[in-house]
């Protein structure tokens, strides 16, 4: 979660959504996530909303400590509750994610998850998911995540090649993530994602081919694969700036989504959104389709996002302000904005046309069915699918999805 706001309107103290945003909400999937801004320490590339214990010292009091943050995010789970009134539709979808959630107990996040349960109940096939880093959980803490209802767990693995988990600031040691899918697994986890990054400085073609083989050695039924992103203020800019390290690589960057997707395809992955693959259906993470495809989720949590039928709004950033204005019985929120038709339209396209049944060439005006012409001309549209009406991407068109789009867009 980035930690830049948008600009917007303020929002209401209480809360309050417009009418529009349930408007048809019972056809809609709600989910919930749940944002754990605390990290042990701050990784290099990172430009999330996180926080160290250094970083809260002395400007969030104890109202920003994790030890009672819990209770802090249950406050505002409940204020969910009042602001969606009688909405009677179960959460289908929990993500608690960081920051590293797993700093906290075990039993916190379970707590933190037994909220939504008792203020909206879950669906029965209900995803519940939490990011963990490899260095903060074991076998008993995974197993006490299992038996509270968590059934999917995601771990930062980002590469097996110690030097290039040094550039990134990453403390765990290679193989300690495939480990931690073996723990999942004894745990009873029905899922499990590994997280990696590729194009960081000093990684091979060999040190990337290296760390797919290890991921999927490990057993996980998703991975995710991200190319490196150089945020202006981190750690990592500034090292790059002074010539400590190269900066990325664009061309480096769609070889190695090249050979991710070979490699993976190879191992029975399919891809089903330009950077996640997963060996099923049942393996895909319902909650980022949530997003991906407009459903509507409450964002709890310091600097959260939320979206509910065209309406979307954020909260405060720092832990301190966010649990201030809860004690005080305020929302959280910062600021909001009403999604127009148009906006709407676009951000569809946006999404959908990174998935792998694509976009409905129907929300493409005169301008962007030129450019889709052009782009399946050139091979970057499926022919088959547009011919049905679709927009989908092929290998060539997901390693230019940003440009393909913006012709979309018109």
């Amino acid at each position: 979660m980035p930690s830049a706001l948008p600009d917007g309107e303020p929002m209401p103290e209480d809360g309050a959504l417009p009418a529009s945003a349930l408007v048809g909400a019972a056809s809609r999937p709600l989910g919930f996530y749940l944002h754990v801004p605390y990290c042990a320490t701050r990784c290099g590339y990172c430009d999330f909303n996180t926080y160290t214990a250094t970083e809260l010292r002395g400007s969030g009091g104890v109202l920003a400590s994790r030890d009672n943050y819990a209770d802090t995010l249950t406050d505002e789970v409940r204020l969910a509750r009042k602001v969606l009134g009688d909405d009677p539709r179960p959460v289908r979808t929990v993500f608690v994610g960081g920051g590293t959630p797993t700093l906290l107990a075990a039993g916190d996040l379970v707590r933190m998850l037994a909220a939504v349960r008792d203020e909206f109940g879950l669906a029965d096939d209900a995803e519940i998911t939490t990011e963990a880093n490899p260095e903060s959980v074991d076998e008993a803490y995974l197993a006490e995540l299992r038996e509270g209802g968590f059934n999917r767990v995601s771990f930062g693995m980002q590469s097996a090649k110690q030097h290039v988990l040094k550039v990134l600031d990453r403390t765990h040691t290679p193989g300690r993530p495939e480990a931690c899918v073996a723990e999942a697994r004894a745990a009873g986890f029905d899922h499990v994602n590994l997280d990696l990054i590729y194009g960081t400085p000093g990684e091979t073609d060999d040190d990337w081919r290296a760390t797919l083989d290890a991921a999927i050695g490990a057993g996980p039924d998703h991975v995710s694969a991200y190319a490196l992103i150089v945020e202006e203020g981190t750690q990592l800019a500034r090292r790059i700036r002074r010539g400590e390290v190269p900066m990325t690589d664009d061309d480096v960057h769609a070889d190695r989504y090249l050979i991710a997707d070979e490699v993976l395809g190879r191992a029975g992955f399919s891809w089903y959104e330009v950077s996640n693959w997963a060996t099923s259906e049942a393996g895909r993470c319902l909650h980022n389709e949530l997003y991906w495809r407009g459903a509507d989720w409450w964002g709890a949590g310091p600097g959260a996002h939320s979206h509910a039928g065209g309406v979307r709004w954020w909260n405060v950033k720092h832990p301190g302000a966010y649990a201030a204005a809860l004690a005080g019985g305020r929302s959280p929120g910062a600021g909001r904005e009403v999604l127009s038709e148009e906006d709407r339209r676009v951000e569809r396209i946006l999404l959908e046309l990174r998935l792998v049944d694509g976009c409905p060439l129907t929300l493409l005006k005169e301008a962007g069915l030129a450019a889709a012409r052009k782009a399946r001309d050139e091979g970057l549209l499926e022919a088959a699918p547009y011919a049905a009406g679709r927009a989908v991407l092929t290998l060539r068109g997901r390693l230019l999805a940003d440009a393909v789009v913006r012709g979309l867009v018109d």
